[in-house]
């Protein structure tokens, strides 16, 4: 015999973001206590809307399983005496497995015989163990939580009502005052209460209260009404999954609906439109078939579609409103030159620990030129970037950055464009900010990237020297991302940059401009920054499902380039199944083991009078042979650690690296310093695991 088995919890609304995951989580606990409390069960349907987040259990067990196992105890010379007397150890494990001693028998295991006792348990009813599901509802934590009347309870929301039942039959149990029944609640206007007979009833027994209660149902009838309206008008209705996401948790009875505003709001770019429509309002923005934006949009209401009229124009009315905002503030901002906001930035703290925006970008704009030097860009590269580093910050101080902060950038490039920069210099503005999330859209343009990985490299730098560093979770400004920015944009870009280049050129520049780095001299910051930067490449190897111990040995050599760690990892990965891989990587790691020994002048020069066999003199000419070549790839780099392998077992065989003579000992150590500073180029392989 089987049941149903149904817990619904009714809540204030649950802000939309917070409403797929507390569902989710739910399911997840509800789960962990069926498995824990040994009743087995087929399926669980999870169910949300903003008012209420419910699980349905499908073909639950009628009791929990029996446990039939032994129990082990003490060893047997612990749980008797010499004359096979019992033991307190041996009367309190028996008495705590709900048996005497009487019930005690000896088994051997690894040669030492152990008390056991054979466990029975009967499984209880289901009806009787679920009254403790209340602990996976009081245990769920949530973003933000709240406290309601004079409880010391946390939530996410205010309870209103609980549902619990077993078929037809009520669990009783009770969270605070909020008693569990079998009477759920219908739409907050247009609803009413709800007997449910049967737990199988739900969600179908909500429908007539206007609730639908399945989360993906609701989320297929705002597509499904989506797609006629736009068939209906020969509209495109771009639908955002995110937005979709909220706009369906916003909502319990959707039903889609279209408005309009003036034309003359067009003339406002399609980001500020789009902005206004899709972050600020929840709506769906509307194009003709050639992708023109148009001037109409969707949106979904909570409820029927009696009075809809009234909806639209109470939805128009708040849009216009902020449409004529962003068309004062368009205008506005054009009276003014970029040098005019340039100006202003002067007054406008980037951190009170740091300085100013504008001097944040005239270091932005040094570091630049350097990275170009670098790079080698061309002469109109660097003019293109040169300029637009001057001004790339200019729109956070335009009105309408101040009024849609999430068009930072996007403003710039626009406003850039209308007072005449050239268009590689606005696209540059644009770019700079990404990308704005982990997994987000990258620069597409040389001088865009460049300016972005200066303008994220001045912040972490210009953060680790205030001692504003990240802690565990904490990362206020973002440093995380702009770091993992940084890789993944050098990696992009084919460029072959490190972390140390990276932090060598800032050192560089705070030398040269000292007045811009009054607050915030690098110093001693090269082993935390550089470290930092390379942990976000771990996280990206991590995610590739690359082995722990690949990206350790990969990462190791934070001087290697970004893009040559990625290569690095992928070669040792393509070639970990090779016959010779493991021989190939002892005999490098013999060599690299005894590098790190050496305690040597920089300035110190091979002997090769010192040589005292013919496996050195080999050994010291392959090496020289590789030095020649100015540029290894990460395959080339392992082929020729492959050839090395019986050069390096010859010179083992024949030479004693740790000699006694100090200046022969010396001479060996430097000889294998030159060969491991190339084996590092592909990492430090004694971190790899070929066992």
């Amino acid at each position: 015999m089987t049941h149903t088995f149904l817990v619904e919890i009714g809540l204030e609304e649950i802000p939309a973001h917070v409403v797929t995951p507390s569902a989710q989580q739910l399911t997840e606990r509800v789960s962990s206590f069926l498995r824990e409390k040994r009743l087995s069960f087929e399926n669980i349907e999870t169910f949300s809307t903003p008012r209420r987040l419910a699980v349905k259990v499908l073909n639950l067990a009628d009791q929990q399983a029996n446990i039939e196992e032994e129990a082990k105890g003490p060893a047997k010379k612990i749980a008797q005496d010499a004359e096979g007397n019992w033991s307190k150890a041996a009367i309190g494990f028996s008495r705590g497995q709900g048996m005497t001693p009487d019930d005690i028998f000896f088994k051997e295991l690894k040669g030492v015989e152990y008390a056991y006792v054979n466990k029975f348990i009967a499984g209880k009813k289901a009806f009787e163990v679920l009254s403790d599901i209340k602990t996976a509802i009081t245990s769920m934590v949530f973003p933000t939580m709240m406290r309601w009347g004079s409880n010391d309870f946390k939530f996410v929301r205010p309870l209103k009502w609980i549902v619990a039942l077993l078929d037809d039959e009520v669990i009783p149990f009770n969270i605070l005052d909020v008693k569990t029944a079998n009477i759920s609640q219908g739409h907050r206007f247009l609803g009413k209460s709800v007997t449910l007979k049967n737990a199988a009833d739900y969600p179908e027994a909500l429908l007539p209260e206007y609730v639908i209660a399945d989360s993906q149902v609701r989320k297929n009838l705002i597509v499904q009404q989506i797609k006629d309206m736009a068939t209906k008008n020969d509209w495109q209705i771009i639908v955002d999954d995110d937005l979709l996401e909220e706009v369906n948790n916003l909502v319990e009875y959707p039903t889609v609906f279209a408005g309009n505003f003036d034309y003359k709001y067009l003339e406002i770019p399609d980001e500020v439109l789009i902005t206004s429509m899709k972050d600020h309002q929840r709506f769906f923005y509307v194009q003709d078939k050639a992708g023109k934006l148009l001037p109409n949009f969707v949106s979904v209401r909570n409820g029927v579609a009696d009075n809809i009229d009234t909806v639209i124009a109470g939805n128009e009315k708040v849009l216009t409103a902020r449409l004529e905002d962003a068309a004062f503030f368009f205008h506005e901002d054009q009276k003014n030159s970029i040098a005019d906001y340039v100006e202003h930035l002067k007054k406008v703290m980037f951190h009170d620990k740091i300085g100013t925006t504008f001097e944040k970008m005239q270091r932005v704009q040094l570091l630049s030129e350097l990275l170009a030097n670098y790079l080698e860009f061309d002469e109109e590269h660097k003019s293109d970037l040169k300029r637009a580093a001057q001004i790339y910050k200019f729109d956070l101080v335009t009105g309408m950055v101040g009024e849609f902060s999430e068009l930072q950038g996007v403003m710039g490039e626009k406003y850039a464009l209308l007072m005449g920069e050239k268009a590689e210099v606005a696209t540059a503005i644009k770019e700079h900010y990404m990308p704005i999330s982990a997994e987000g859209e990258l620069p597409k343009t040389a001088v865009g990237a460049l300016l972005a990985v200066a303008d994220k490299l001045d912040s972490i730098s210009a953060f680790f020297a205030a001692e504003m560093i990240p802690t565990g979770s904490n990362d206020p400004y973002a440093l995380r991302r702009q770091a993992a920015g940084i890789a993944r944009i050098v990696m992009a870009q084919g460029w072959s940059l490190s972390a140390v280049q990276l932090f060598e050129i800032v050192e560089k520049n705070a030398t040269k401009n000292p007045e811009l780095y009054q607050k915030i001299m690098p110093n001693e910051t090269e082993t935390e920054v550089t470290s930092f930067i390379v942990e976000r490449i771990k996280k990206i190897l991590e995610a590739q499902n690359y082995n722990f111990d690949v990206i350790e040995t990969v990462t190791a050599e934070r001087k290697n380039g970004f893009k040559e760690m990625i290569d690095a990892a992928e070669i040792l990965k393509n070639h970990s199944g090779d016959e010779d891989f493991k021989e190939t990587v002892e005999a490098t790691t013999r060599v690299l083991r005894l590098a790190k020994k050496a305690d040597l002048p920089a300035d110190f020069k091979l002997n090769s009078e010192l040589f005292e066999n013919n496996a050195e003199k080999v050994f010291s000419s392959k090496v020289a042979e590789i030095e020649r070549k100015s540029f290894y790839n990460a395959e080339e780099i392992f082929q020729q650690l492959r050839t090395m392998r019986s050069v390096i077992s010859a010179y083992f065989d024949e030479t004693m690296v740790m000699a006694k003579d100090e200046n022969i000992r010396n001479n060996r150590l430097q000889q294998l310093s030159l060969y491991a500073e190339f084996a590092y180029k592909l990492g430090d392989l004694t971190k790899l695991n070929v066992k």
